[in-house]
């Protein structure tokens, strides 16, 4: 699992941040600093997914991995 941000939409609320910090990193601004997909750490695809769905403008997604297709 990997998780992707939208710079252009977020807004700096930091909901995603008080779930899990380094899953969710802010720039010093208070803006997501997650980038594109960066990789969920085993076991915290459960905090990801909290991450995500508690962003009021949701400005961040779940990016599905690709592995073993093809």
């Amino acid at each position: 699992m990997k998780i992707s941000v939208d710079n252009d939409v977020c807004e700096a609320h930091g909901h995603c941040n008080i779930v899990d910090r380094e899953l969710f990193p802010l720039d010093e601004d208070g803006y997501s600093d997650v980038g594109q997909g960066k990789q969920v750490p085993a076991g915290k695809e459960g905090l990801a997914e909290q991450g995500v769905e508690i962003c009021p403008v949701l400005a961040l997604r779940i990016d599905e991995d690709d592995a073993g297709i093809g």
